[in-house]
């Protein structure tokens, strides 16, 4: 796709992700210290709430998806826009753990609910043949916003008052507000009939074909939380670099990936050339974990330091290769008329990682040290093979429902 075909719906949902994620990224820098040292609650209980809270917004996403396909994409996605506006508004009035339970778990739901309603959307305004480039472009505001915003957060802690806090959250729950405005300015699209008396339910958890590939997806995408959770403490417990080159990396991963993901999403552009971007990005992930391990050796600060950012900067290109090859892979696959159960189901590992990402990584890596890294390394590399055939599964399943399909007509 060339730069001046990035018009009309695509440019609007490219938007709609920067103003959205902007808000987003001041709420990740400041809920959990408003929470615990504004509200009160205990860091188990901040702990227990979220976990319940994505718990559910896991549950019901497949549900919300279908819901997605039957009243059509845009206006579900709007609703469940407001719904996480919503959400972040009520925190001024949270003085318990119940309400905050409650508003934790609309607003998971909002978002996550919102996003896939979001994708189905894409996949509904967009050429088939763009879908991954376009989803680049969204991915590109999404970490751009997420900048931004952690940016105007860090302002928010260094005058660490409530009433900051308070600005933090009006912040995210305008920016939802905005995109959900701004969601009005797509077409819409064609709604999914519902499903005639007699006729069998075809739901994504029938597919296994794109069962296994969510779960394949699941671990590849286990990098997300590894530099927000895990490496931290890598870098504190196991390392001699100082504590600021966890800011370097995140900065250093965030904007490469603003700069440079669309360049490299343009080279995925079918099933075939998915499946080869999904193993280079599995070995260059492998490869990073190996050179993170080293990091550990007991060298000195600088060799730390550079040996981090090295295994940062290889990580962040392993990403960039396998989030456009999942995506055509994702969209690729999934019949028409169902992406918004089908983009929700996948997106719920997403989900999934970030509930046992946490504990698992921490656990691989602080504790095992550098043999936790080889072995997460062979996990992101073992996934990436294993999704080749599950590719080939899942196309000759779709064919065979074409084939049906059209024999049925």
């Amino acid at each position: 796709m060339k730069a001046t075909d990035l018009r009309g719906p695509a440019r609007t949902l490219a938007l709609v992700q920067l103003i959205s994620r902007t808000g987003d990224g001041a709420y990740y820098v400041t809920s959990a210290l408003f929470f615990t040292q504004i509200v009160g609650l205990s860091p188990a209980k901040l702990g227990l709430g979220l976990t319940i809270a994505w718990t559910v917004a896991l549950a019901v996403g497949v549900p919300l998806g279908h819901v997605s396909d039957r009243r059509g994409a845009r206006e579900t996605a709007i609703f469940f826009y407001c719904c996480a506006a919503l959400a972040v508004g009520s925190y001024i009035f949270i003085r318990s753990f119940p309400l905050f339970v409650l508003a934790a778990t609309l607003y998971a739901i909002g978002q996550r609910s919102g996003s896939a309603a979001q994708q189905a959307l894409l996949a509904g305004v967009v050429p088939k043949d763009q879908i991954t480039t376009v989803r680049a472009f969204l991915q590109a505001g999404y970490n751009a916003g997420l900048a931004i915003g952690a940016a105007l957060g860090g302002m928010v802690l260094f005058f660490d008052t409530r009433e900051a806090y308070l600005i933090a959250f009006a912040l995210d729950a305008c920016g939802f507000l905005v995109a959900a405005l701004v969601l009005l300015k797509v077409p819409t699209v064609a709604q999914t009939p519902a499903k005639e008396k007699g006729e069998k339910s075809q739901t994504v958890l029938k597919d296994r074909p794109y069962v296994a590939i969510s779960l394949l997806n699941l671990i590849l995408v286990l990098h997300g939380p590894l530099i927000d959770v895990a490496l931290p403490l890598w870098i504190v417990l196991h390392t001699e670099a100082p504590k600021w080159v966890v800011a370097a990396m995140f900065v250093l991963n965030t904007l490469t990936i603003v700069v440079f993901q669309v360049r490299v999403a343009r080279r995925v552009t079918n099933m075939t050339s998915a499946a080869r971007y999904v193993v280079k990005g599995g070995l260059l992930l492998g490869a990073s974990c190996v050179v993170f391990a080293f990091s550990g050796s007991g060298g000195s600060a600088w060799s730390a330091v550079l040996l981090l950012l090295t295994a940062t900067a290889i990580q962040t290109l392993g990403e960039m290769m396998q989030m456009p090859a999942t995506w055509e892979i994702s969209f690729g696959l999934t019949p028409e008329g169902r992406h918004g159960q089908y983009q929700a189901f996948f997106g719920s590992g997403l989900t999934v990682a970030e509930l046992i990402g946490p504990l698992v990584l921490t656990g691989l890596l602080v504790y095992w040290g550098s043999f936790g890294w080889i072995l997460l390394g062979a996990l992101f590399v073992a996934a990436s093979f294993l999704m080749v055939p599950a590719v080939r599964w899942g196309e000759l399943r779709l064919d065979a429902a074409k084939a049906t399909a059209g024999e049925a007509q």
